[in-house]
């Protein structure tokens, strides 16, 4: 009966040990598992700030959409009174040259006048 209850004993130390090892593997995956909990939770902390960069960013963007837009139409309406102002200054150009040469017939013929 010794040699029976030896190896009762010796099997209740290999039960007990395996489960004190199953529980140390238990332990160590919920520790796992806990840490991969963690992770996940920060990963989406990360998606949550990028979302509310890209937000902003797509506030930026569409202002500067608009901005290009408005830069656009300002530069055409530019360009159409540069063109109106050359024509103007074409115009005036010539007619003081008119003005010019009538004052110098004027001139002229008052001279010749006085001369006479």
């Amino acid at each position: 009966m010794a040699v029976d209850e030896g190896c009762l004993r010796e099997q209740v130390l290999l039960a007990e040990n395996e489960i004190a090892f199953d529980e140390a593997i238990i332990e160590e995956r919920e520790q796992g598992i806990q840490e991969i909990q963690q992770q996940i939770g920060e990963v989406n902390e990360i998606f949550k700030d990028l979302a509310v960069l890209v937000h902003e960013q797509g506030t930026m963007i569409d202002d500067i959409g608009s901005h290009i837009e408005s830069a656009h139409a300002s530069t055409a309406q530019g360009k159409s009174h540069l063109v109106k102002a050359a024509k103007t200054q074409r115009s005036t150009s010539s007619m003081s040259c008119l003005l010019l040469v009538i004052f110098g017939v004027a001139l002229l013929i008052v001279v010749i006048v006085v001369a006479a």
